[in-house]
């Protein structure tokens, strides 16, 4: 078991920048595309990712610290540390079950894609590890239940690739993503219930004929509604809210503003190596299955994060957040090493929208303070976890939580149902509702519906 764990601890080491491009160059080869334009298809989508990672860096370590600036400014005490995404993913790959999760994973996937239950190639392997998360989480409920805690990251990763397949037109007509899926754990989690709250707002009398979208915007507002300068102002914003000088204020300003224009060249350069081997893999299984045309492959979310009103409904979810983690009745997480990546979690929410900000700002209030609620509640557990996986916790801390799994409504909800021991039972009602909805619904409305 250590010795597989070390494996897969060794593996994940690399990064996505490294096995993105080698497992690609690999599933190239397999699908007949020959090793030299598969291996520059895996080398230019590898750049593409370092590219955007240099771009989400430059975010999250603006906004990392700014939040930071934020709460202590304002002198918010609460007892739950939101540790954030990183901390929760290192807890999870360092579960005992942790070292099943990535063959256990692939091995499911492969079999819905050969079924045709998914259309997902899931390619994202490091983001395997919102799936070891439910089993880990599981693995702690169930007093070391291995069968239970990998069953519960099965039904995670169905349900992710199920949600993936229905988001992935609004992903291609709304963030220009051909052929593209995204199977990201908190991302699809999050649409889950922002989705159709989205919806339910854009048909509001009143906020129905609310034009706010970036093109809409800039229209209104000239120059300072194009994208690069909705950054700078909003960066701006944000850190003089965080009690910033003028330097500093003016350096996130300018911060904002660089993400906003760098991202989708950044995402360019990743999708010049992955539409040639997206074709190639196409062109394999049309040869061997009928109706593999519609095949998807499945990427991080952080290719569409830039997306001028994703990033624009982030910076002002931020503050939003912090303050009502203050005001909510019975919550007790104060909101820090999640807040930076909230550009996840509400990605699905601005596509549905159209790039809507109002109407996202206002669905992704109601999100993050479900999900306070929630990764209050799962705070004595999580640190259970870190306790088991020998985390450092915070000096000053009794208990921690986070809002990428924490606040994670499929994680919550799965954790639930086999903290009550229904494991077996609601498995098996859902594998045959899943299969019921399938046959009778193939040709469901997708989400842009």
């Amino acid at each position: 078991m250590d010795n597989l764990l070390s494996i897969v601890q060794y593996i994940l080491n690399l990064g996505p920048s490294v096995m993105l491009p080698l497992a690609l160059t690999i599933i190239g080869i397999i699908f007949g595309q020959g090793f030299s334009k598969a291996f520059r298809s895996g080398i230019t989508i590898g750049i593409g990712f370092v590219g955007i990672n240099l771009v989400i860096n430059l975010l999250v370590n603006n906004l990392g610290p700014a939040a930071q600036a934020m709460v202590d400014r304002f002198g918010l005490e609460l007892q739950v540390i939101d540790v954030g995404w990183p901390a929760a993913a290192a807890i999870s790959w360092a579960s005992p079950v942790a070292a099943f999760i990535i063959p256990l994973a692939l091995i499911v996937n492969l079999i819905m894609l050969v079924t045709r239950t998914t259309k997902t190639m899931d390619i994202d392997i490091w983001n395997y590890w919102h799936f070891a998360a439910t089993a880990a989480f599981v693995y702690v409920v169930t007093n070391g239940n291995v069968v239970l805690a990998l069953l519960a990251a099965i039904i995670r990763e169905v349900i992710v690739l199920k949600i993936a397949d229905w988001t992935a037109p609004m992903v291609q007509n709304f963030f220009k993503l051909e052929g593209i899926s995204l199977p990201t754990g908190s991302t699809v989690a999050y649409a889950v219930l922002g989705i159709p709250l989205g919806k339910l707002i854009g048909r509001i009398p009143g906020l129905k004929d609310i034009k706010a979208d970036p093109e809409t915007i800039q229209k209104r507002f000239g120059i300072f509604g194009e994208p690069m300068m909705m950054g700078l102002v909003l960066g701006l914003a944000l850190g003089i809210l965080a009690g910033y000088d003028f330097a500093k204020i003016t350096q996130i300003g300018i911060s904002m503003a660089a993400v906003m224009l760098l991202m989708p060249r950044m995402v360019r350069i990743l999708m010049e190596g992955l539409i040639p081997f997206s074709e190639s893999v196409r062109e394999f299984l049309q040869k061997r299955f009928k109706n593999a045309s519609d095949l998807y492959i499945g990427l991080d979310a952080a290719v569409v994060v830039g997306h001028p009103s994703v990033i624009a409904t982030a910076l002002i979810l931020i503050p939003i957040t912090v303050f009502l983690a203050v005001l909510l009745p019975g919550n007790k997480v104060l909101p820090f090493g999640d807040l930076a990546t909230i550009v996840f979690y509400i990605a699905f929410i601005v596509g549905s929208t159209n790039g809507n900000i109002i109407h996202s700002v206002l669905t992704g209030v109601v999100l993050m303070a479900t999900a306070l609620y929630m990764a209050t509640d799962l705070a004595p557990l999580h640190t259970m976890m870190a306790q088991q996986a020998k985390f450092a916790i915070p000096e000053g801390t009794s208990l921690i939580s986070s809002l990428d799994e924490g606040g994670n409504l499929l994680n919550w909800a799965i954790i639930k149902i086999f903290e009550l021991q229904w494991g077996w039972i609601i498995f098996a009602a859902i594998a045959a509702i899943g299969l019921i909805v399938y046959l009778t619904n193939r040709n469901k409305k997708s989400v842009e519906s």
